[in-house]
This record gives structure tokens, C-alpha cells and sequence, in this order.
């Protein structure tokens, strides 16, 4: 890049830049869900709620931001909510922000199944992309349906929530793991299994990190790192 080194900014191939959406339906969606509006609010009465912000403007406070902050990311994963919207909660300063305005680069990465679903038999700590989808994508590579509407694709995966895009901020509060396969290690190792490190002689194994034991749980997974 010579001098221009440092002004010139990279996007990948995967990477989405927002095109940007209303921010009214999300205040409103909130607001139903027990959020009280800034104008109302009594400092005094919740010395510890949760600031709420939507794009960068104080709305409201809440009491309960684990509840909301899983209801919104819920939504969002059960595509109610637009994909780009992005839901960054700093514990420590009690705030929670949601970003939906235009010009914010964001990255897709994998979705890790947070709680133990009995409906689709997803494991908390597995991916929620299941062996069973990537086999109807190969099958549908093979043979394209007639009706495009039957068709999955990429914007199937958004839509099943088993991909999902992170701006800057966002990934700053994520744990992102690197393969799939680290994902399985770690879980064994929370289960109580011992696991072997790989001592094999190959130059061009890749080189594992060593699993955290502080790290709490992982909530993405990168595509392709």
C-alpha cells in the first residue's frame, strides 16, 4: 500500500456493510417489555437500572437488562428483528446499546447455542448449525429446488439463526471461538474429560491456543479464521 498505508481500509469477501433501519419498532418492542422511558424516570427509585441506548440517544432504563438483552438477541436470532441490528451490553457501566443506523461494517460468524434447546435437541455449547442443515445446503447445491422460494441459502441460514452478523462494537463483548472443533474440545474439558494435546510432527498443523479454564462460555464461532 506504500504511503497510503493505514488510510486504506480492507473489507473481505464475507463482510456486509448496514444499510440502516427504523429504530421506532425497537424502542417500542422495549418499552412493552418493561422498559421505563427516560422522561419517566426516577434516579432515586432504581439507583442500579440499565441505560438504555438506540443509536447513540438515552431512551429509557431497566431493571432487568439480562431478561431484555436475551429477549432482544432472541428475537434478532428468530429474525422478528432485522439481522444488522447490533445489542452491545457493558455490564460494568450498567448500559445496553442498540445499534440499527446505516455505515456500520459487520462480519458473520457462526451462533453457539446458549441454553439447552429440547425442541431441537441442541446442546448448550454446540453450534446451532446442525449436521442435518448443512446436508439439505449439499443437496440443494446438488439439485436446485424448482421453486426459489423453497430454496435455503445464505439468507436461510440468517433466518434459522445459525449465522449471525457483529459490527465492531458487538464483538467486543462476544467470545469467539476459532473452529468448530475447539468448540467440541472445550466442551469436553467443561464436561470433565481429559483431553490430549496434539503432539504430532506435521509443519503444517495449526497451531492450537490453549483452552482458557476461566473462559466462562463461548458465544460464536468464526467461518473461517
Amino acid at each position: 500500500e506504500g504511503q497510503a498505508c493505514g488510510l486504506v481500509k480492507n473489507l473481505s469477501l464475507m463482510c456486509y456493510v448496514s444499510v440502516g433501519s427504523p429504530s421506532e419498532p425497537l424502542i417500542e418492542f422495549m418499552i412493552n417489555r418493561g422498559m421505563e422511558v427516560v422522561e419517566e424516570y426516577q434516579p432515586l427509585r432504581y439507583p442500579h437500572a440499565t441505560k438504555i441506548f438506540v443509536n447513540g440517544v438515552w431512551c429509557g432504563v431497566h431493571s432487568d437488562p439480562k431478561h431484555l438483552v436475551s429477549l432482544v438477541l432472541d428475537t434478532r436470532r428468530k429474525s422478528y428483528l432485522q439481522y444488522e441490528v447490533s445489542l452491545v451490553r457493558d455490564i460494568r457501566d450498567r448500559e445496553f446499546k442498540v445499534f440499527s443506523d446505516a455505515g456500520r461494517v459487520m462480519r458473520p460468524v457462526f451462533t453457539v447455542q446458549q441454553e439447552d434447546d429440547h425442541e431441537s435437541g441442541i446442546a448448550k455449547g454446540a453450534l446451532v448449525l446442525t449436521k442435518d442443515l448443512v446436508n439439505k445446503l449439499a443437496k440443494e447445491q446438488a439439485e436446485p429446488p424448482e421453486d426459489p422460494s423453497m430454496k435455503i441459502g445464505w439468507e436461510g441460514l440468517i433466518r434459522a439463526g445459525t449465522i449471525e452478523y457483529l459490527d465492531a462494537e458487538e464483538e467486543e463483548t462476544a467470545m469467539i471461538c476459532m473452529t468448530p472443533e475447539d468448540l467440541d474440545l472445550y466442551r469436553m474439558q467443561k464436561a470433565g474429560y481429559v483431553v490430549d494435546d496434539d503432539n504430532t510432527d506435521d509443519p503444517n498443523r495449526r497451531l492450537k491456543t490453549k483452552t482458557n479454564p476461566t473462559t466462562h462460555m463461548y458465544t460464536q464461532c468464526e467461518i473461517h479464521p
